[in-house]
């Protein structure tokens, strides 16, 4: 067994914690994961996923089959342990200021039970000089001196769902830590199976990196947001011209869409310009933008309503997909969701489906029968093959509003309109 900095807990096991966790222990370390949630703590001992993930089933199986991976919500069953590596959420309040309840509890529970020359790594996305103020919290509560009696590290995740356990690979890695001892230790762990460039910094280098990565998509995408607003106002098809401006060899221009969802764009712009003493404006004009997206698309159904004729209040509206990113599960900070919810007061019923979700409708079918308008919110695969004469036949009215590019060749019979698509 690897075992050269011995035993690991990772406290929560999310679409982050749990992937890490198997990937260590898989890699020959014992580790146990620590998660409040007792449903989740049970379903990942019996082997199985609580998210969805490609190879996640498998590789989870062969890890608790092992005896390397087990979850438990007992903090006793954590003492004592090497390496503490930290894996929760950083949402935002209503503010837009960030909430720290989360890492700061998880830093006071690793404070309980860690021991002296313990390894602390934070992989939670987190404000500037977020690592150096959790250091002190863990001094003032051990009264352990940082980079003397413990090691403490940002080590931020830079993956992507679907693809997560080849980025674990295969995806440079930064390590920052608040001495240059610190991040050496972490490098030295995650070359367990990290096969990508490793790359050692400073606590505060690696959370503003890891920030300004997102901010930049962020950025990048509100621009073709606002490419797409252009485009409804000289009827073109914005899709057409971003393909043709992305063959210039120095373009690449992002891709707009009803949203702007998931765990890290749509907060970690706040978390970058949050501590700072002035803020710029373009990140906050960037993410007013992408914010502004499923209002945007609501307008585009309200337009096609009134063509026909169909009052709002009267309208029943079917929403195919309410993920934030195809063919996941994960709902966090989904643009379908704000969407439903702006509409959600102005017509009369709105039906769900979405293949990955629990509660929504058994089947598309079900979703659009007697239905006056489909809006497609997430990009699905399977929703590039279905059946639109088919679904159609079911409607009571033919409107079909595409806020992610599904639709290539809007199909017969049917009123379209879709995001950037201003040529229909």
């Amino acid at each position: 067994m690897n075992n050269a900095l011995g035993e690991i807990a990772v406290i929560g096991l999310g679409y982050i914690g749990l992937p890490t966790a198997i990937m260590f222990a898989n890699s020959g370390y014992r580790v146990i994961g620590y998660e409040i949630r007792e449903d989740v703590v049970e379903k990942i001992n019996s082997g199985k996923a609580h998210i969805v993930e490609p190879e996640i089933d498998e590789l989870l199986s062969k890890a608790v089959k092992s005896g390397n991976l087990r979850a438990t919500s007992n903090p006793e069953e954590i003492v004592g342990k090497d390496v503490y590596i930290i894996c929760v959420q950083t949402p935002l309040r209503k503010d837009n200021a960030p909430d720290m309840t989360y890492l700061e509890s998880a830093v006071r529970t690793v404070a309980r039970v860690m021991k002296r020359d313990s390894l602390v790594v934070i992989e939670s996305t987190v404000p500037p000089m977020t690592t150096i103020k959790m250091a002190r919290l863990i001094e003032e509560l051990t009264g352990f001196k940082a980079g003397t009696d413990f090691h403490m590290v940002h080590a931020p995740e830079r993956v992507m769902p679907g693809r997560i356990f080849k980025e674990l690979v295969y995806n440079s890695r930064i390590f920052g830590g608040i001495t240059p001892e610190s991040a050496e230790r972490a490098e030295k762990l995650y070359r367990a199976f990290v096969k990508g460039q490793t790359f050692k910094t400073s606590s505060t280098v690696s959370e503003v990196v890891k920030l300004m990565e997102n901010t930049f998509r962020d950025v990048n995408i509100a621009l073709a947001n606002e490419f797409a607003f252009l485009a409804h106002q000289y009827g073109i098809n914005v899709f057409e011209a971003i393909e043709l401006a992305n063959t210039h060899p120095r373009v690449r221009i992002h891709v707009p869409s009803i949203g702007v969802g998931g765990h890290c764009l749509p907060k970690d712009p706040h978390l970058l310009v949050w501590p700072a003493k002035e803020d710029f404006g373009l990140i906050k004009l960037a993410r007013d933008i992408n914010d502004s997206m499923p209002l945007f698309t609501k307008d585009l159904l309200f337009s096609a309503l009134n063509e026909l004729n169909v009052q709002p209040e009267d309208a029943v509206i079917a929403v195919l997909g309410l993920t934030y990113k195809g063919d996941s599960d994960d709902t966090r900070n989904s643009p379908a969701l704000k969407f439903i919810e702006a509409i959600g007061e102005d017509v009369k019923e709105v039906r769900t489906y979405d293949p990955y979700v629990a509660g929504t409708s058994k089947s598309p079918e079900e979703a659009v029968e007697g239905a006056d308008a489909v809006i497609i919110a997430t990009d699905h695969s399977t929703f590039r093959s279905l059946d639109w004469e088919r679904l159609g036949s079911l409607m009571r009215t033919r409107i079909l509003v595409d806020g992610k590019h599904v639709i290539r060749t809007p199909p017969r019979g049917f009123l379209f309109k879709g995001v950037g698509r201003g040529e229909y």
